[in-house]
């Protein structure tokens, strides 16, 4: 990590929600540099997307902060909490695309961050803009999709035009919670092969929320697993063997098993 720009770090952050008796993040302390593909594992409700939602602002932290470039978002105006949103790519799970929208439509609106309000609503674009769009979704494999409503796509397509959708946006740091969830093993590892090639050419900070380990292992330069709202590891793929993964996921003796082979 020597020599690269930290971009974002937490600080003692903790997250509990109201009425809840317990913490959905406790005492988390990472940072993460620009060039670093992280994949976050852990149960459901282990605190993976109160993490991400963090890092850009989207879920206010109940102690502790988090910083871009040595800035607290705690103590940002909204413009500067704007400005880093900008900055940040956001892919869904469950994809946050309008249905009725064409490919080309719904990746346009990765712009948004940069144009008046009154543009946005009136879907008004230029001609340098829609060019700019279109060379995303050429990236992604979806030229011959261009027109077509995105409520006609598979699951697997629906992914790709959020991706480059974030794009778009010119990222520095591109975020992801869940991204590949409901898609089948196959499409899933499409999905990653892109937002990997995607991570490279841009040279971006890359942190995904997955459940599967195998796809972490893969693809991740850097594994951070949750447990409870805690970190319980912090390392390299390689590193994370059969006994942090009984420990992530509380796994019985033949999922151990299934995951030694992996």
């Amino acid at each position: 990590m020597k020599g690269q720009s930290v971009m974002i770090e937490l600080k003692n952050l903790s997250v509990k929600y109201k009425g809840s008796e317990s913490n959905a993040l406790t005492d988390i302390n990472l940072t993460f540099h620009k060039g670093d593909f992280v994949c976050i594992l852990g149960k459901s409700g282990s605190g993976k997307s109160t993490l991400i939602r963090c890092l850009n602002g989207l879920q206010q932290p109940t102690e502790g902060d988090v910083y871009w470039n040595g800035s607290s978002l705690s103590t940002m105006s909204e413009e500067e909490i704007r400005k880093v949103r900008r900055k940040t790519g956001m892919i869904f799970q469950h994809f946050n695309l309008i249905p009725r929208l064409s490919v080309l439509q719904n990746v346009l609106t990765g712009m948004f961050g940069y144009r008046s309000t009154i543009k946005n609503l009136l879907g008004m674009f230029t001609e340098q803009e829609k060019k700019q769009a279109k060379q995303v979704i050429f990236d992604v494999g979806l030229e011959d999709q261009l027109n077509r409503r995105v409520e006609k796509l598979s699951g697997g397509q629906k992914q790709r035009v959020g991706i480059a959708r974030a794009i778009l946006q010119q990222p520095e740091a591109l975020l992801g919670d869940e991204p590949v969830s409901s898609l089948d093993p196959g499409t899933s590892n499409h999905i990653f092969t892109l937002l990997q090639e995607m991570h490279r050419r841009l040279q971006l900070l890359s942190i995904i929320n997955v459940h599967d380990v195998t796809l972490a292992k893969r693809y991740a330069t850097r594994i951070i697993a949750l447990k409870a709202g805690e970190i319980i590891f912090d390392g390299k793929p390689s590193e994370f063997d059969d006994e942090k993964f009984f420990d992530t996921y509380d796994a019985d003796d033949q999922k151990q098993r299934e995951f030694s082979h992996v």
